[in-house]
């Protein structure tokens, strides 16, 4: 069989991993587990190719401990079958879970007595944040752990590793080329030797040179699912730049989700933007953007880039104002605690006593429209970030002084 250079490499012992000190080093959490030689469920979770496959194996094998591995997406309620009926017969296993978030129900059903007395104990493996995708059942049942993505200095570490092992014989690599390698791998050590096998076998002399990796053309891998939490953690980033004003740090994440193909997800977390952070400072910018939005659509990809980053810039740039979305979270604070009080007869349908407006100088007369326990309630507040909302806090003022007169 032809086994990856990658799986050739996983770890056999807790010492070999590579990064995520933070659970494996002197005194952490799992390194004393394992010097107790004592393990509980728990689920690992974090980016592909930061060793939760590797930091379950290694478990397993310090402990000398029985142990099966399945994946929720292939195997079937009888290969769960079987795992129980081996763990009734040597009175306890550990169960290797990856994509612990897809298990199905009858899956969970199975399972979940078993970890519950102890007779199997479950490592779940996952890239999606377990507290949105794992059913709370096993959740409960389970510590959680995250891996934090690898350093360079780590994918560095595990290529020089591997080029000095029988599997990558006269290897012929300089430290410019690992670097190279390290960089386009963003932190995926399993993509980082990936590369490497896949230039050691391109040339015949195994020779590996910067020029020689980018004939073969690679690509950074960055692309993420919408499920991921990266996905989510890049539409926040665009947006907690935007209203920090950060126009190159705006165009860089807008980058990252074009680059991921969403456009629905990008205009969708625009539109927020625009009116949760943007808001009455630039009222134009809702109009603009939907006509940037609109463009975008209809053009596709790779144009649709041109619109969105002379919009992202423009709304990066514009003064900022959430005193509309101030004023209506206070508007319905106090009417879902009750603070509502009936409509004032005169403005109700059956008007008794309205007085129409347009028929009094400058269409405004003095009458009450808020019910009466909230007659002096002040919503909103105007904002002086924009000559916009400034000339509206002008008219608020000169509203409120003819009221009071």
């Amino acid at each position: 069989m032809n086994t990856p250079l990658a799986l050739k490499m996983s770890p056999l012992k807790i010492s070999d991993i590579l990064g995520q000190e933070h659970l494996l080093g002197k005194d952490k959490i799992l390194y004393n587990l394992i010097k107790n030689k004592k393990l509980f469920s728990m689920i690992l979770y974090g980016k592909p190719g930061i060793g939760k496959t590797s930091i379950a194996k290694a478990i397993v094998n310090e402990l000398d401990i029985r142990y099966r591995m399945l994946n929720a997406t292939i195997n079937n309620k009888k290969d769960f079958d079987v795992v129980v009926e081996e763990a009734k017969l040597y009175n306890g296993i550990v169960l290797i879970m990856d994509e612990i978030h897809r298990m199905n129900k009858a899956q969970q059903d199975l399972l979940l007595p078993f970890i519950e007395n102890g007779l199997i104990t479950l490592i779940g493996m996952t890239t999606s944040n377990p507290y949105h995708t794992i059913n709370p059942a096993i959740r409960s049942r389970c510590h959680i752990f995250e891996l934090k993505p690898l350093s360079k200095k780590d994918i560095i570490k595990g290529l020089k590793r591997a080029s000095q092992t029988e599997f990558l014989k006269d290897i012929n690599i300089d430290n410019k080329s690992l670097d190279y390698i390290a960089e386009i791998a963003s932190n995926d050590l399993r993509y980082a030797y990936n590369i490497l096998e896949l230039a050691y076998y391109s040339n015949k002399e195994h020779l590996i040179t910067v020029d020689k990796l980018k004939e073969i053309n690679l690509k950074p891998i960055f692309s993420f699912d919408k499920n991921e939490d990266s996905f989510y953690d890049t539409l926040s980033a665009l947006q907690k730049s935007i209203r920090g004003s950060d126009v190159n740090a705006s165009l860089h994440y807008l980058g990252r989700l074009l680059i991921a193909g969403d456009l629905e997800s990008i205009a969708r977390r625009l539109s927020v933007i625009a009116y949760e952070d943007i808001g009455l400072a630039n009222p134009m910018i809702g109009p603009k953007l939907d006509a940037a939005i609109n463009a975008s659509l209809r053009v596709g990809m790779p144009e649709a880039r041109i619109p969105l980053s002379e919009i992202v810039i423009e709304m990066s740039l514009s003064p900022k104002s959430n005193s509309a979305e101030i004023a209506i979270n206070k508007v319905i604070a106090d009417i879902e605690t009750g603070k509502c009080g009936n409509i004032p007869e005169h403005i109700r349908i059956t008007a008794n006593g309205y007085k129409y407006p347009h028929d009094y100088p400058n269409a405004f007369v003095k009458q009450d429209y808020l019910p009466e326990n909230l007659r002096n309630k002040k919503y909103y507040i105007p904002k002086e970030t924009s000559q916009y909302e400034r000339t509206l806090k002008s008219i608020n003022d000169n509203l409120e002084k003819l009221k009071n007169n």
